[in-house]
């Protein structure tokens, strides 16, 4: 592929051209599963190139995080070569998360079974923006004020780790309940009219109730991230 203002050549079709300084994309769409990413380059609503990146996912430790990292490096270097204006993605949450944590663009997440016609097409549903805050600026001082001592204090950070969850406001604790469990646990609830949820977490017969602040707008988006955040509370042990 040639440069569309110059007529250089290109090493991959949608590069950004390096001779005059011109784009040749301005949307990447990215569909990212645990062991194969396609990313998919767009220029005015048309598509322009359409590469696959692989791997073979570790299973042990440190090689896993490694390799996780190295995978999500390839799709993020594939990125910056066209240095798009917008980033959609949709799969796999953990890779989602490495790959976004190696991109400045804008960043936004999708659901679709056809994620690439999503865009183009421009459908009525809101994106779910990235929130660009660490895990500490998300959740401010909460740590002093949880149930559940150190788990508590995990337990907040894998919620705020979410790429679309901007705060977390503790709430009272409430002392009087009946706890039938041991150990920590946490739950998100329905989402409100504004697409923020609650987080309850309960340790024994303690209950606290912590408000979410999200990036979707409204109820539906923000269902999405309630199912969210109870997958990764599941995944990391907390779930109820």
């Amino acid at each position: 592929m040639e440069c569309r203002q110059c007529a250089s050549p290109l090493d991959r079709p949608g590069d950004y051209c390096l001779v005059c300084r011109s784009a040749n994309a301005d949307t990447v769409v990215l569909e990212l599963q645990r062991a194969r990413a396609t990313v998919t380059t767009l220029f005015e609503e048309m598509v322009v190139a359409r590469r696959t990146v692989t791997t073979t996912p570790e299973t042990d430790g440190e090689r896993e995080r490694s390799e996780l990292r190295y995978f999500a490096g390839q799709v993020a270097d594939d990125v910056r070569r066209k240095r798009p204006e917008e980033v959609y993605a949709t799969g796999e949450r953990a890779v989602l998360r490495e790959v976004r944590a190696q991109l400045h663009y804008p960043f936004y997440r999708i659901e679709s079974e056809n994620p690439v016609q999503h865009v183009l097409d421009r459908t009525d549903e809101e994106p779910l923006e990235v929130v660009e805050a660490s895990v500490a600026e998300k959740l401010g001082g909460a740590h002093s004020t949880l149930i559940g001592g150190r788990d508590g204090q995990k337990m907040l950070e894998v919620v705020a780790a979410h790429p679309h969850v901007k705060k977390i406001v503790p709430g009272p604790i409430d002392a009087g309940g009946s706890g039938s469990r041991t150990g920590v646990r946490g739950k998100a609830t329905r989402a409100d009219e504004n697409g923020n949820v609650r987080l309850l977490l309960r340790d024994g017969s303690s209950v606290q109730e912590n408000r979410v602040v999200t990036t979707a707008g409204g109820r539906d988006l923000g269902e999405r991230v309630r199912a969210d955040l109870n997958e990764a509370l599941g995944e990391a042990g907390f779930g109820v």
